[in-house]
């Protein structure tokens, strides 16, 4: 378990919805991952993020699927990719991510409380 935080440190991190709207192959990563695109809404826009989901997910069922990111930590570079948002996700038994999503259809750039 990691350190103890209070409800401010947590209401600091932004963590929204988006829909991922563009999925393509990362080859240069050093570990096998896909470039996202993913609409946040008018407020945010469409931001980019790079995902180590290749082992659950395919390309084209990505498309469309809503996703939980953090949308406040700086770009980082990834290789020649600025990945501007982190996506979040679960590791399963074998240590493969699983993404982190709502339940239900909700508004891109809705953030969790």
């Amino acid at each position: 378990m990691a350190d103890e935080i209070t409800y401010g440190d947590f209401g600091r991190v932004d963590i929204r919805v988006g829909t991922i709207v563009e999925a393509a192959p990362f080859p240069e990563a050093r570990k096998p991952a896909f470039k996202l695109k993913i609409d946040f809404g008018a407020g945010i826009g469409v931001k980019k993020s790079s995902a180590q989901i290749t082992v659950h997910y395919s390309l084209e069922t990505l498309i469309g699927r809503q996703v939980l990111a953090v949308v406040n930590f700086p770009p980082r570079q990834i290789g020649p990719f600025r990945s501007e948002v982190l996506t979040l996700g679960f590791e399963d038994e074998a240590g493969a991510i699983v993404l982190a999503a709502v339940e239900r259809p909700t508004p891109n750039g809705s953030r969790m409380m």
